[in-house]
């Protein structure tokens, strides 16, 4: 069987026995959702790829000294400690991550296409998006990390769950909650979604 084709655990099994590919066969397979969602949060390219350095450095010592118990559960495992780790920086920053308006890499909302859409449709078009991602700011942290998770990161709410340490049941809540708030909010503030 190649290597592409083997599940998570047997690539660790076999990273473990020796296999130095196999790590690499897996960080190849997850690095676009980890460093993804990495990115989405920091908004800074270099304190992302520092991030996600010490996110698989963490990942390799914790698999070298026989602590992981997750069977099943890696891309989990490693958002969570990506998570965290980002945790950590902004608390020894002291700051909270705000939604760069002026970036389009890895925005959802910039990644939608406009078929021959005149300028002005484009603007119209930016506009919206800017005032979603305004609003999406002024939510509680909670609703806004989950909403962020699921449609920026493309996570589902199982591993949104477990990335925030909580039950899918609150995850789908919060995810509730973030749209009925998002409603409400366009509704006060007379914001036209449409173009």
């Amino acid at each position: 069987m190649k290597s592409h084709e083997l599940s998570d655990t047997s690539l660790i099994h076999r990273y473990l026995a020796g296999d130095e590919k196999s790590l690499e066969q897996i960080i190849l397979r997850h690095k676009n959702r980890v460093y993804g969602y990495i990115l989405m949060v920091v908004k800074d390219r270099q304190l992302a790829d520092d991030i996600f350095q010490d996110t698989f450095i963490k990942v390799i010592h914790t698999l070298k000294a026989g602590a992981y118990k997750e069977e099943g559960k890696f891309l989990q495992w490693v958002m969570r400690i990506a998570h965290n780790l980002i945790i950590d920086h902004f608390r020894r920053a002291k700051r909270i991550p705000v939604v760069d308006n002026g970036r389009d890499d890895f925005d959802i909302f910039s990644t939608i296409r406009v078929l021959d859409a005149s300028i002005e449709e484009r603007m119209i078009t930016d506009q919206i998006h800017k005032d979603v991602r305004n609003l999406i700011e002024l939510l509680p942290e909670e609703q806004k990390e989950v909403l962020k998770m699921r449609h920026y990161a493309h996570m589902s709410f199982k591993d949104i769950a477990e990335v925030t340490d909580v039950s899918i049941n609150t995850a789908l809540g919060r995810m509730r909650y973030a749209l009925i708030n998002l409603r409400k909010m366009i509704r006060e503030k007379d914001i036209v979604l449409t173009t």
